[in-house]
Formats: C-alpha cells, sequence, structure tokens
C-alpha cells in the first residue's frame, strides 16, 4: 500500500512538474516515490540550497511552481540562506523535508519549525491521515501568499502505510485569491482622481516593477502610457514589461543612465505599479523631485515609501485597466513629452575605456559587458535567453548593457536577501524552466567560488545552453569598494586569482580566460555552433577592480 511519502509524492505532481535536491535519510522514501510513480523530474543537485534555489529560479524563469527536497538536520540548515532569499523575494516553492520522529528530537535533530519560521517560512507537518490535503494546503499556502512554504515528513511516519492515496476529485484544488480589484467606494474614487491628475499633467511618468509583470500588466500598462503621453521606466526586475520600448528611460537609480534619472526628476506626476521602492530604485531618496507627485498601486497594505504621496491598493493590471477606461473619455491619446530620439540620447550610458583596458591593464567590465551584449544580440539562439545575476557588485553590468525581453528573463537570485553565491544553482531551475532558451549567468569570484558545488549542476543540465560570465577581479569587490576606500584592512578582502576556465573543465565545460575583448571571439563562435553540439561555455574575465558601478557608487556616497 502507498506510504505517507507517497502521497505527497503523489498529490504534488498533481501540481508540479519538477523537483530539485539532495537526497538523504529523511526523503528517501519521498524522492523513491518520486521516481517510481510519478513523470515529475527530479533534478540533483551538489548541495541542499541549490534545491531551493533551483525551485526559486524555475518559478521566477516561468512562473510555474517547483519543489525542493532535503533531508533533516544539517540538510535542512543547509537551505536557510537559499529560503530566507525566497521569502525576501516573495518567490512561492514547495520545500519537501525530513522531519525528527514524532517520538522527540535525536541528538542531530534541531528546531526546523522554529528555523524556518525565523526567515519567514511556514512549515506543514503531514501525518499517516493527513498528508495528501496536507500537501494541498502547503501547495495553496505557497501560492496564495508568494513565499516559500516547508512541507515537513517526520522520519517515523515516512513509510506508514496510508492506504490509497484520494483521488483528485476527493481533494479540494489549491484555492487562491482573485486579484485585488479597486472596486470599493474609496478605492474607485482614488482611481478616479487619479485618472483626473493624468489627464491634466504635462510630464507623468509611469513606473513598474515585478509585481505589474505578475500581475500580468504589460499591455494596460502600454495603453495607459499611450493614452497619457508618459514615459515609462522600470525597476531592475521589471524590465521588458512595458511594450514600447523606444519610450522607455530604463532602469531607475543606480542601474540608469544619469541623464534619464535627471529626466525622470522632472515629472509633475508618477505612478509607480506593483513596485517596492526600495532604496536602490529610489535612488536613496532621489529619484523624484519634490514636486513630483507620487502615487503607488500595489497590493502592499500600504504605501513603502515616504515620498508616496497617494496610494491605491490594488492589482496592477485591474487598476491600469480601469485608468485606462476612464481617460477614454477624454479624447484621443497624447503625444509623450519627449521624442524617442530625446529618450534614447538620455538612456546612453557612460562610454567605455578606450581599447576595452582600464588604466591599471585589466579589462574594463563595462567594455566587456558591452561586448557580451552586442554578441547576444546578434545570434538567434543567444537572443533567446534568460539571464541569471548571482549577487556581488558586478550586478551593475548586466543590469546596465545586456538587454532581456521580459522581466521573466532576467532574475537576480540573492539581492533581495543581499547574499552571495547563488548563482550557479541557479542555472539548473532556468534551465528547466526554460527548454528552449539559453541560460546566462553574470556571477563574481566571491559568489562564484561560494556556489561551485553546483557549477557540476549547471554544466550537467544546462549543457550547451548555458553560459557563466565570471567577473573576476581577485577581490570582493562591493566590500573593497565601501570599506576599503574607508580606509579598513583590504587582506580580507582579496581573493587569490582563481582559475575558473579550469575549475569549469574539470566538469565538463569549456572555459575560456578573458584579457582582451579579442578574447570574447570565443562566444561568437560557441553561438554560432548548434546547441547539441557544443558545451556548456563559462568566460572567466579578468577585469580592473578599479572601475566602480554607478549604484556602488550611489552606495559609498550614502554610506560617506
Amino acid at each position: 500500500m502507498p506510504t505517507v511519502s507517497a502521497h505527497v509524492a503523489l498529490t504534488l505532481a498533481r501540481h508540479i512538474d519538477h523537483v530539485f535536491g539532495v537526497m538523504g535519510n529523511g526523503n528517501a522514501h519521498f524522492l523513491d516515490a518520486l521516481e517510481r510513480s510519478t513523470e515529475v523530474t527530479y533534478t540533483a543537485m551538489r548541495h541542499e540550497a541549490g534545491g531551493v534555489v533551483a525551485a526559486d529560479a524555475h518559478f521566477r524563469a516561468s512562473g510555474r511552481l517547483a519543489a525542493a527536497t532535503a533531508t533533516y538536520g544539517a540538510g535542512f540548515t543547509n537551505t536557510l540562506t537559499a529560503l530566507a532569499e525566497a521569502v525576501q523575494a516573495h518567490v512561492p516553492l514547495i520545500l519537501v523535508v525530513g522531519d525528527e520522529p514524532t517520538s522527540g528530537p535525536r541528538p542531530w535533530d534541531v528546531d526546523q519549525i522554529a528555523l524556518a519560521s525565523a526567515v519567514g517560512a511556514r512549515t506543514y507537518t503531514v501525518g499517516r491521515a493527513d498528508a495528501a490535503a496536507t500537501t494541498v494546503i502547503a501547495i495553496e499556502h505557497a501560492l496564495s501568499y508568494r513565499v516559500p512554504t516547508v512541507l515537513a515528513i517526520p522520519y517515523d511516519v515516512a513509510k506508514l502505510d496510508a492506504g490509497e492515496v484520494p483521488d483528485a476529485a476527493e481533494l479540494p484544488a489549491p484555492h487562491l485569491p482573485a486579484p485585488l480589484s479597486p472596486s470599493s467606494p474609496f478605492a474607485a474614487a482614488a482611481v478616479d482622481e487619479l485618472a483626473r491628475t493624468l489627464a491634466s499633467a504635462e510630464r507623468p511618468v509611469l513606473l513598474a516593477g515585478r509585481g505589474a509583470w505578475l500581475a500580468g500588466a504589460g499591455e494596460a500598462l502600454g495603453a495607459l502610457a499611450d493614452a497619457t503621453g508618459a514615459l515609462t521606466a522600470t525597476t531592475a526586475l521589471g524590465r521588458g514589461v512595458f511594450p514600447r520600448g523606444e519610450f522607455d528611460l530604463g532602469v531607475t537609480g543606480g542601474f540608469g543612465a544619469d541623464a534619464a534619472m535627471e529626466l525622470i526628476g522632472t515629472a509633475d506626476v508618477a505612478v509607480v505599479f506593483g513596485a517596492g521602492l526600495n532604496q536602490f530604485t529610489m535612488r536613496f531618496g532621489q529619484l523624484f523631485s519634490p514636486g513630483t507627485r507620487v502615487v503607488q498601486v500595489d497590493i502592499a497594505p500600504a504605501a513603502t515609501h515616504p515620498h508616496v504621496g497617494g496610494f491605491i491598493r490594488g492589482d496592477a493590471r485591474l487598476v491600469a485597466e480601469a485608468l485606462v477606461d476612464r481617460l477614454a473619455a477624454t479624447g484621443a491619446a497624447r503625444e509623450r513629452w519627449a521624442s524617442s530620439a530625446e529618450v534614447a540620447a538620455a538612456r546612453a550610458q557612460e562610454p567605455c575605456a578606450a581599447g576595452g583596458l582600464a588604466p591599471d591593464g585589466r579589462l574594463d567590465p563595462r567594455s566587456v559587458a558591452v561586448r557580451i551584449g552586442e554578441l547576444l544580440e546578434s545570434d538567434p539562439s543567444t537572443r533567446d535567453r534568460v539571464v541569471v545575476s548571482d549577487g556581488g557588485h558586478f550586478i551593475g553590468w548586466a543590469n546596465m548593457y545586456w538587454p532581456v525581453a521580459s522581466p521573466d528573463r532576467f532574475m537576480m537570485v540573492g539581492t533581495a536577501y543581499q547574499s552571495i553565491g547563488l548563482g550557479f544553482p541557479s542555472v539548473p531551475g532556468a534551465a528547466a524552466a526554460r527548454p528552449d532558451a539559453t541560460v546566462v549567468l553574470s556571477t563574481g569570484d566571491g559568489g562564484g567560488l561560494m556556489a561551485l558545488a553546483d557549477l557540476e549542476s549547471a554544466v550537467r543540465v544546462a549543457g550547451g545552453r548555458g553560459l557563466a560570465v565570471v567577473w573576476n577581479d581577485a577581490a570582493y569587490g562591493a566590500e573593497v569598494n565601501l570599506y576599503g576606500l574607508q580606509g579598513l584592512a583590504r587582506g580580507p578582502m582579496l581573493i587569490p586569482e582563481v582559475d575558473f576556465a579550469g575549475l569549469a573543465a574539470s566538469v565538463g565545460a569549456r572555459g575560456v580566460v578573458v584579457r582582451t575583448l579579442d578574447d570574447l571571439d570565443a562566444l561568437a563562435e560557441w553561438a554560432a555552433t548548434p546547441a547539441s553540439d557544443r558545451p556548456y561555455l563559462l568566460l572567466d574575465c579578468r577585469i580592473s577592480g578599479d572601475i566602480i558601478a554607478p549604484y556602488q557608487q550611489e552606495i559609498v556616497r550614502v554610506n560617506s
């Protein structure tokens, strides 16, 4: 008869198609049932954190729920940083773990419920009589609240006979809340007022984040921009949400060009859809001028920044559609208050070092980023891509120089929790979510070393569809730029220069050391080769640490 673990596996299989993780004593029976009795694809990772990261990246790239799995004790505690990142980034996933027996903890057990709660994740523990129903509840919780959710299987319960697995009809489907409509009298009045404000605005700006993409608001926001003559801008995680790029000023904050940020600062009205307005998006409070009327539209309970002067609680798509309907009565769409040529000029980034080298003789990372961006755009196989960014100083380069088609084609895994070392394990998740796309990883040497266990996973799963760019400056660059400039001892901030190309070759990839821009011809050659005939490619870019990204300069300024 089916076991408790089989009930969990078979019920999960009705709602997900991928599980990532590491096998151990606590999840062995679950994985056995998953492999023998379901069509779910299981991808073995080499570190438990990697399983959670891969499930996280799978959702970000596809919008489809995935699961991770780990054993109890040390296996579970290894997941905590990745779990905290998913909580902070509002990414739903299911983490199936073993847990202490119902008779009480053993010497190697820890209070896993308390640890999960400490990073913001709720735990549901299955029993012999309710394993299938509890699994459905955990899925509903994850999707309803957009959070990772732990599903625990006590060690002494895992292989107990639980009877026949209930049919799908016997279990309620996960019930998800409907999009939050601005239908209350107060919300409707606020929408009416905002429509009047936009109708009379002379220099409106619309700013959208990842929440707008998750709401499916892209088309409605495009119509709203056309109706109001607004220029548009996005957060880093909202890139590509607006349909018309010719009037988009790019990413706000330190990832954007100074001239574009100056244009945003002249807006008389700015409406923010599905963006939390963190310190980086807001340029540490300097994005808008004091004369800008800032209105935020979000499903959060209240405004998330003190500069917000008006707040409408509602789904980004529904509010945008309501505004378009209100404005339709005012007549034809308005002309943009800046031309596409002016917008293009404002978005232009500063020129890079001549010849691609910085004064210290190492590569200027901006030149490398520009050239890689050109090569990625030039070949159809890499034009269809998902970009995954680890955390670190280098996050500016992909944001500034690599275009992406839509928000689900770019993810920054680690930045919500300010972590590094989650890059390589993100690749299998993104590759499984987008099986026809090229997965491009941007990582630093510090984060790359931290994630080395799952370099092999990235190479094995992505194969010829995978490309890693390692920004190798032989240092923890963010720390050097902040604390080194303050005069703190630099020794702990430095890393002996590591041969990442050699490490890649050791697990079956092609590694290329990049010391000049001509060395990037290897990427052009690789892109021109069919994915089935080429290996995973890692570019070990030996860059200068003297070039500080603009967003990092803002951090230095604020902390000086």
